[in-house]
Formats: structure tokens, C-alpha cells, sequence
């Protein structure tokens, strides 16, 4: 695995909190890690200089903004050039439908995951900002009947030390 950090338990275990709770306080990590408070800032400090913890995110319920409809877009540009992808990258992520943009293989080069206010809103979308780009080849539109998060994320081999892929270790989810 190129990148890869090593971690041992008790960095896992407190991955797996962080992930299901990142407002989780150090003191409450601590508690339910068992280390001291000092050593788990020290420890989450070094997850996140190097690299393994990104960020944290706010989740909002897209229904509850008005964006009750989701969809993921599969599309197809043509041709596919560099010249034509980075503009087309950088106007589908300021869409304020956008929620996630995968660069693919295979016979679709983009997976767009969007939130929009009805059918007639995704109506729009694809016409206004999709199929309307000269690079756009093919738009072919899937709704999202419901969702589930999934995880925590952990190195394979804990994954595996673990119990298997569906196992989280004292996590509520």
C-alpha cells in the first residue's frame, strides 16, 4: 500500500469513534480508548499531520434544505481530453446540486451524485448543465431511492483482524 500509516489498536479504536461521531471529545475518546487525555490529542494530532484523518464534515439532509430528489448522473464525455475534462470538472463542482463527482473507467467517464427540488428541477439540471456542454456525449439518469452510510474505514488487515468487513468493534452506527 504506497501512503500507507501504520496504527495500531488503539489508533484504530479511535477511528472507529471519530468516524461514527467526529464531535466526540478527547476526554470521551480517552475514556473509551483507555488512555489519558494528553495521549489521545497526541495521537489524533498524528493521524491527522500525517494525512490519515482529512478533515470532518457537517452532514445536512439534502430533503430538508428542498432538495428532496437525488440522482447519480452517468456521463460520457467525447472526446476525452484533458482540455475538456478540467473545465468540465471544475463547473459540475460548482453546481450547487452537485453532492460528489467520480472520475470512472469503463464506458462512462463521470459518476455525478446530485440533490435537486423535484423531477422538473432534474429536468433542468441535465439539460442546462450537462447536455448542453459541447464535451457531453451522454447523460444517463438513475434516482436514488434511499441510502445507507457504511463503515468505519479501516486498513485491510484490521479489517480482517477485526472479525470481517461487516464487524465495528463497540460502535454505535
Amino acid at each position: 500500500m504506497n501512503g500507507s500509516v501504520a496504527l495500531d489498536t488503539v489508533d484504530l479504536h479511535i477511528l472507529r469513534l471519530l468516524q461514527n461521531d467526529a464531535r466526540t471529545t478527547y476526554r470521551e475518546l480517552a475514556a473509551e480508548v483507555g488512555v489519558a487525555p494528553s495521549t489521545c490529542l497526541d495521537r489524533v494530532t498524528r493521524l491527522r499531520r500525517t494525512g490519515v484523518i482529512l478533515g470532518h464534515q457537517l452532514r445536512l439532509d439534502p430533503a430538508r434544505l428542498g432538495r428532496g430528489l437525488e440522482a447519480l448522473l452517468s456521463v460520457q464525455v467525447r472526446p476525452h481530453r484533458r482540455e475538456l475534462i478540467g473545465p468540465f470538472v471544475d463547473r459540475i463542482r460548482t453546481l450547487p446540486e452537485s453532492r460528489a463527482l467520480f472520475h470512472l473507467t469503463g464506458p462512462d467517464d463521470y459518476l455525478v451524485h446530485v440533490a435537486v427540488t423535484d423531477t422538473a428541477d432534474l429536468q433542468r439540471l441535465v439539460l442546462d448543465e450537462f447536455t448542453s456542454r459541447r464535451e457531453v456525449a451522454r447523460v444517463e439518469t438513475r434516482l436514488i431511492f434511499q441510502q445507507w452510510e457504511c463503515g468505519p474505514l479501516l486498513p485491510p488487515a484490521a479489517r480482517t483482524a477485526a472479525g470481517g468487513a461487516g464487524q465495528v468493534h463497540g460502535a454505535d452506527r
